[in-house]
């Protein structure tokens, strides 16, 4: 039997956690907490109701019209798919009013700095899987130096375990980690896995299983990620504060885009998901969710209650891959609060540059988060927790949904003479004559509908900033804002088909393979040829050539001209995702943000400190 070749290791004495993996199917027993519980009853309602009260009135609508002929099974199903999509529109909507509710009523959504705080030993872990070495010390060396700057109570260690594959790769982080290690001031280690069993969830339980006892706290962040050193501290007073707290996760922002989709990701991101932050925190209070980063953890708590099974499928074990979720879940269910607190600034993360690149992670994602369908019945998961889980796999099953839609609405036609569907009335009488045809006005109305919901949340947001001159000031003033805001929304238009499409093929992926081929993050963008493009979007491009030739037929109704377009266009809207606006584009067109306009100060760091650590190690390698 051969073994692995022994792995670098710079690692402290171990002092193991045990850390089992939990019973799906029987609840444990909760701990008594010690704090007043949250009553976020009243938010709730706020948004759940609204959203429920707008679907219904849609769906009557909707339903008055189809109903003129009698209902049939496959105007029901219609029915039911146009319910199930909106409502989750509505949703967004209805968060968006709630932020808006609470900022107004002045709600802190647990934003004050804790005062007396008990010192905590934290270790801030760093996960790589063949990363770029020079980027994650260089991150790392400029978090561990503003930490300390700060000079804050809590004691911090720093922690990367490598489960690279790559021998060539991992002789470079072992460089990188001395160079880190002369100059770093808190103790740093580093830890090399000879296999990568279980991929991160491995990775992160190895750790606790070996040196997590000493540790009350650990700061998860992933490879691209950057904290100031206020926000670390932040977090970790947070939880020293608050002994019921198990997670707490903060809000991460989007930076370092300098290509089209990045920066229309990153000004998405700044200029309206803090509202959507603000409502979720509201609304979700205790039983908040976790992104996989960013957040910190009570050792001991995630030890006891957050181990995870492999789940049993057809014969076969299955790594549970979306794990975030379902250990917010799992801590909630052992009594810990999992909390979110959107108002800590400094929390930074960097985002795919490409169409491509974005929509390679997301197929990983998404065969994740359709795995949470069959841990819906777990036993003892807080309502909330099942709510997050089920919305995981919602937002992807919502893909394939509107793509139905918009098969159904390109067969209805203009009008009744151009409805493929009738064909089967005239063919055979057997068949109902469904479904009515829809008129130009209600073609209209149901469009308009559906985009002032979608756009809602963005507009809600930009109207704040709008009406907010500190606020305009930072993204480089009115003008420059409304802009940005409008090319913003006119390029989410045109990539949501293409979205569409791709996240449709994403589902049937993970419904009828085994397994998604992984791959670090492609951390800098890269063109791709033609070739490329087209094999990647042949299908979205011959879908948008079919919609154009019943539209130049007159079968088509006129308001699929925009989706036609998009998806038709498919292979230059992604090679335009690839352009580097922020080099090449007017200033009203680069999609300019707070933090493209004024860089943050720990990106600055952390980019010099990667150019020197890659100096060290490029100067170090053998000459060939």
């Amino acid at each position: 039997m051969m073994h692995a070749p022994p792995q670098p290791q710079a690692m402290p004495p171990r002092a193991p956690l045990v850390m089992e993996a939990q019973d799906l199917a029987k609840a444990p027993a909760r701990r008594a907490t010690s704090a007043a519980p949250d009553r976020p009853a009243i938010w709730r309602v706020a948004v759940f109701f609204p959203a429920l009260i707008a679907t219904l009135c849609l769906m009557y609508g909707m339903y008055a019209w189809l109903a003129g002929a009698g209902m049939t099974g496959l105007e029901w199903a219609l029915l039911c798919m146009i319910g199930a999509t909106f409502v989750w529109v509505t949703l967004s909507v209805s968060t968006v009013a709630v932020a808006i509710a609470g900022l107004l009523a002045r709600e802190d959504a647990k934003a004050r700095a804790p005062q007396d705080l008990a010192p905590l030993d934290v270790a801030l872990l760093v996960p790589v899987y063949n990363e770029v070495p020079w980027d994650v010390f260089g991150n790392a060396a400029a978090m561990l130096d503003d930490l300390a700057v700060r000079d804050g109570p809590h004691r911090y260690t720093l922690f990367v375990l490598s489960d690279t594959r790559d021998d060539a790769i991992a002789a470079q982080e072992w460089q990188g980690f001395e160079r880190l290690r002369a100059t770093a001031p808190f103790p740093v280690h580093y830890r090399r896995r000879a296999a990568n069993t279980d991929k991160k969830v491995g990775n992160i339980l190895d750790w606790v299983t070996g040196w997590g006892a000493p540790y009350e706290g650990m700061l998860v962040l992933d490879a691209d990620s950057l904290m100031t050193g206020r926000a670390i501290e932040r977090l970790a007073s947070e939880l020293s504060a608050d002994p019921d707290a198990g997670l707490i996760q903060s809000f991460p922002m989007l930076i370092g885009a300098e290509t089209l989709f990045a920066r229309l990701q990153q000004f998405s991101n700044i200029a309206y998901g803090w509202l959507l932050a603000e409502g979720l925190a509201l609304w979700s209070r205790s039983e908040g969710n976790y992104w996989g980063h960013n957040a910190i953890i009570r050792t001991r708590a995630f030890a006891e209650s957050a181990g995870l099974p492999h789940l049993r499928a057809r014969g076969r074990d299955d790594l549970i891959l979306s794990h975030d979720f379902v250990e917010a879940g799992l801590l909630r269910r052992a009594g810990w609060r999992v909390r979110f607190l959107p108002r800590v600034t400094g929390s930074f993360e960097e985002t795919p540059g490409t169409l491509i690149d974005h929509t390679l992670r997301d197929r990983r994602w998404c065969r994740g988060n359709l795995q949470h369908l069959r841990l819906l019945g777990t036993k003892g998961l807080h309502p909330v927790s099942r709510f997050h889980l089920f919305h995981g796999a919602v937002s992807y099953l919502l893909s394939p949904a509107w793509f139905a839609l918009l098969v159904i609405w390109a067969l209805l036609g203009k009008d009744a003479e151009t409805n493929v569907i009738r064909y089967f009335n005239e063919a055979n009488p057997l068949f109902p004559d469904w479904p009515p045809a829809m008129s130009h006005i209600d073609s209209a109305v149901f469009l308009v509908i559906m985009y002032a919901m979608l756009l809602a949340p963005k507009v809600a947001a930009a109207a704040i900033i709008a009406f907010t001159p500190a606020a305009t000031r930072i993204f480089g003033g009115h003008r420059a804002f409304l802009t940005a805001f409008l090319v913003e929304v006119a390029l989410s238009i045109a990539y949501a088909p293409i979205t569409m499409i791709q996240q449709t093929k994403a589902v049937l992926r993970a419904t009828f393979t085994r397994s998604e081929p992984w791959a670090p993050q492609q951390r800098d963008a890269q063109r791709y040829g033609f070739v490329t493009l087209l094999k990647f979007h042949w299908m979205e491009t011959v879908l948008g050539a079919m919609l154009l030739v019943g539209l130049l037929a007159g079968l088509v109704s006129l308001w699929l001209v925009p989706i036609a377009a998009s998806l038709v266009l498919a292979v230059p809207l992604s090679a335009l995702s690839a352009v580097n606006v922020a080099q090449s584009a007017p200033k009203g067109l680069a999609l300019n943000s707070p933090y493209t306009l004024r860089e943050p100060a720990i990106l600055t760091q952390a980019l010099a400190a990667r150019a020197r650590i890659k100096a060290q190690i490029v100067r170090d390698i053998p000459a060939e």
